[in-house]
């Protein structure tokens, strides 16, 4: 046959994730650059990291730490971060055997639930929740069992989770301070699902990467906090939320030696290892504890500053307890779902935010839309005067 009659084709592939299209949040960064309108939906900063950093990164290439480091990460990194958590929350890990260092936390939770959740296995997510859980959820064969956070205040729902628990749930996947809806587990709220868990053998993955962005006074609960919860549970974290480096993608999990052993057989198939001269700056960083201790207040200035701002709107301030996300009730403002609302406001105000429905499976609708306010205070001013028309 002569290669001029062959038609090149290019074999169909059975998606593995039908569910899954373009996210809301790249749709609504074109529309907000399409727009020009300040972009309040992507949780990132629009400033920069401590010149310290980056420097110290310059400082570990220029000393050679350029090749492959050891697959968990560095040893100066896992002992930094043992040493955090045993000074924060009281829980000491090994940093040989029991802290990983991640290409930031999506690829850590990814690679936690790959390594335990097999076909069959239900895992219980707790809605409205960060997008990546249910794909990775759907990647593992597992199935998801959706447990809604209460419509208004999204704390968590005991007798629902309680319900929801079965002789093939795998884990559970908590997350606080929470994404998107900014509420922040109460000790309460911790100790009532370590008691709930007791009696199983299910897992916890608690994605605690805004674990440095709780206001008011109040203290993160980390999982490791709790002796019962510590000793099921992958602790995520990520330095690219705390240190202002969300495009570093460096993240963490801490958990017990056999869920180690497991979760890193997974991690050094699907990354090996993580950027080496980031880790060594990151290493030397910790040393000083002041940036992540002086985050709180940080963040809980330009919480204020902006919910001050929004005072003067009909929009209705929910309560914004932690991470850097202010979540609204538009019911006041207008007659349109979620969707189309934040469509109109960054078309027509100039000022994108991101739909909770979004982050439902169901696109259960609420009035909610959610603002990030991990921005320049310029940033924040323009956005409000923009809403001040509402």
């Amino acid at each position: 046959m002569s290669t001029s009659t062959v038609t090149a084709r290019t074999p169909e592939v059975q998606t593995k994730l039908p569910a899954v299209g373009t996210t809301i949040f790249t749709v609504m960064s074109a529309l907000a650059v399409e727009k020009n309108a300040v972009n309040l939906g992507q949780g990132f900063p629009d400033f920069g990291c401590d010149p310290k950093l980056p420097q110290a990164v310059t400082d570990a290439m220029a000393a050679g730490h350029n090749q492959y480091p050891s697959m968990p990460g560095i040893l100066a990194l896992r002992q930094a971060i043992a040493s955090k958590i045993a000074t924060l929350y009281g829980h000491s890990y090994d940093p040989h055997s029991e802290i990983t260092v991640t290409a930031g936390a999506t690829q850590a939770i990814i690679t936690a639930i790959l390594a335990v959740v097999r076909p069959g296995d239900e895992v219980i997510v707790l809605e409205p929740c960060y997008d990546s859980y249910v794909p990775n959820i759907d990647l593992a064969g597992g199935t998801v069992v959706r447990v809604p956070l209460t419509p208004g205040t999204f704390r968590p729902d005991f007798d629902k989770i309680a319900a929801a628990l079965t002789p093939r749930t795998r884990a559970i996947i908590i997350n606080t301070p929470h994404n998107p809806s900014a509420t922040v587990w109460t000790e309460a709220e911790m100790r009532r699902l370590e008691e709930l868990l007791a009696p199983t053998d299910v897992l916890v993955i608690s994605d605690e990467v805004y674990e440095h962005m709780v206001y008011d006074g109040a203290r993160h609960e980390s999982a490791a906090r709790f002796p019962d919860l510590a000793a099921r549970s992958f602790i995520v974290s990520s330095f690219g939320k705390t240190y202002h480096v969300t495009g570093w993608k460096v993240g963490y999990v801490a958990a017990p030696a056999p869920l180690t052993a497991e979760f890193r057989k997974v991690h050094q198939f699907n990354v090996f290892t993580v950027n080496t001269p980031m880790q060594y700056a990151l290493a030397t960083f910790m040393a000083d504890p002041a940036p992540y201790l002086e985050l709180p207040a940080f963040y809980q200035r330009k919480r204020d500053l902006f919910a001050q701002g929004l005072a003067k709107t009909r929009l209705r301030l929910l309560p914004s307890a932690g991470t850097y996300f202010q979540c609204v009730d538009i019911s006041e403002v207008s007659d349109l779902d979620e969707s189309d609302f934040c469509q109109w406001l960054t078309s027509e105000i100039g000022v994108a935010a991101i739909p909770l429905s979004a982050f439902y499976g169901d696109g259960f609708d609420q009035r909610v839309v959610r603002f990030c306010f991990a921005k320049k205070d310029e940033t924040l001013h323009s956005a409000l005067e923009r809403l001040a028309r509402l």
